[in-house]
């Protein structure tokens, strides 16, 4: 399976799960549900790697770059949540789906071979994200001020971009499993402290816990996918094609809640496709 593969894959969990929180957002509180998706994400990850035999020893410059990934997936993961929950999606889902960018221009710092018509093809999975995102909003909604929301969509972007190359890193040299599970258990135990200093709810209530289930299997299919891409060639193509989890959510939302889906969108879902498909050849 190549790195593309494998980030489609992941972009079709994140899309789901991303459906699936819309469910629940208006009731379920933020961060009792990020937790929640991370614990099962951890039991599903434990999961996958008792059936295969996963558990082997690291060396420390693994682990030091899986808790170096944990630390950035937390902060991407929280202000990828903090980012949606203050809206506009206009502003929010370009700015995230920026990071491919950041990891193909890492990927060429590093020696890859990066060719003008692949830049292009990167570039036009981000506009076609752009698109789709900037007409997904209704404009006559009131949002609060935009700047807070800015600078949480650029943390989320740096987030994943981060994540990601240390994911890839930690991968290249160790076994992919250990690592991510690694990664996970770090995100876990640095957001359980913000619990009681913030007085926030740990648990996100009984309706939820299904949904929560579903999602944290979702999250964890998708980051294995992801990271575990890191030992394949040009790896940084996976986080390019995970990154249109948010145009799949639109999609889905088409395709499940009978949501509308624009002309311009359907544009803007062409032109990302083709970029990812010209990535494929």
């Amino acid at each position: 399976m190549t790195a593309l593969s494998l980030g489609l894959i992941a972009a079709l969990s994140w899309g789901i799960h991303d459906v699936t929180i819309r469910k629940i957002s208006q009731t379920a509180p933020l961060m009792a549900t990020l937790l929640g998706v991370l614990l099962t994400g951890a039991v599903f990850q434990i999961g996958v790697m008792l059936v295969t035999d996963g558990f082997t020893a690291l060396p420390s410059q693994a682990i030091y770059l899986s808790i170096a990934a944990g630390v950035a997936f937390l902060i991407a993961s929280t202000s990828l949540y903090g980012a949606f929950h203050r809206g506009p999606v206009r502003i929010v889902a370009p700015v995230i789906g920026s990071y491919p960018i950041l990891s193909v221009g890492w990927a060429a710092l590093g020696g890859a071979t990066v060719t003008l018509f692949q830049w292009l093809a990167v570039f036009a999975v981000v506009a076609g994200i752009a698109i789709v995102s900037v007409f997904s909003d209704d404009t006559e909604t009131q949002y609060p001020p935009k700047l807070p929301t800015i600078l949480l969509s650029i943390a989320a972007a740096f987030g994943f971009f981060s994540t990601f190359a240390l994911g890839h890193e930690a991968a290249r040299i160790a076994d992919d499993l250990p690592s991510i599970l690694i990664t996970r258990v770090t995100s876990i135990l640095l957001l359980l402290p913000v619990f009681p200093i913030l007085s926030l709810p740990f648990w996100p209530g009984r309706s939820a816990v299904p949904f929560i289930a579903v999602m944290g299997i979702l999250d964890g299919i998708a980051l294995l996918c992801v990271l575990s891409a890191g030992s394949l060639p040009s790896p940084q193509y996976a986080a390019v094609a995970s990154s249109v989890f948010g145009m799949v959510t639109v999609i889905l939302a088409w395709a499940l809640l009978r949501e509308r889906l624009t002309s311009a969108q359907w544009i803007g879902c062409a032109v990302a496709f083709a970029g990812i498909g010209y990535l494929a050849l």
